[in-house]
């Protein structure tokens, strides 16, 4: 096993997580699958009911760059321990945001702030999904180096600004220190 492997030990521990936060979020009465009772790969509408329901949209290229994020922190800050730890701790956090995201306080916060007005949270399939999205994006990063991984990011923000007038920055942005200008030109859309 090479140094930037990934121990099957630290999988197992990822999987659990994961298993942890489905769990979590069924007790707290999310919806396993969309109410429209399909499971679609992808759902290109931002807007619409099933934004956020199924196993990709417009967001995935966010969850790819929470992980490029955690891998870079990773080796800020653990360089010397291993990649599964990296990795563990990449899916704790996202499954964890995941958790909060939809949680009501939140839910609420995104409806009031940003442009996502009928936002009711996440399916739990997209979720697993996102966090999906996030290890994948991680494991894309440990292969591939630093600069690869800035412009893949770069070009993932640029591309949804241009397609969704939403991306990773703005999302933080506007959950944080909303704009009132930034959520018009949004809702424009």
């Amino acid at each position: 096993m090479g140094e930037g492997d990934i121990a099957r030990h630290y999988w197992i521990t990822a999987t659990a997580i994961v298993l942890a936060a489905a769990i979590i979020l069924y007790l707290m009465g999310r919806n396993p699958i969309c109410t429209c009772g399909e499971i679609k790969f992808w759902v290109g509408e931002v807007h619409g009911p099933d934004n956020s329901q199924h196993l990709a949209d417009w967001y995935v290229p966010s969850h790819i760059i929470h992980g490029f994020l955690f891998c870079g922190l990773g080796w800020l800050l653990l360089r010397r321990r291993p990649v599964g730890l990296w990795f563990c701790l990449a899916v704790a956090i996202e499954a964890a945001w995941e958790v909060l995201e939809n949680s009501p306080i939140i839910i609420n916060r995104y409806r009031e702030a940003t442009a996502a007005f009928g936002y009711s949270g996440d399916a739990i399939i997209n979720s697993i999904a996102d966090i999906g999205w996030m290890a994948l994006g991680f494991l894309i990063a440990r292969r591939i180096g630093l600069w690869p991984t800035v412009a893949i990011a770069l070009a993932f923000e640029l591309f949804t600004l241009w397609m969704i007038r939403d991306n990773l920055t703005l999302n933080v942005l506007m959950l944080v220190w909303p704009i009132d200008v930034i959520r018009e030109w949004q809702a424009a859309l």
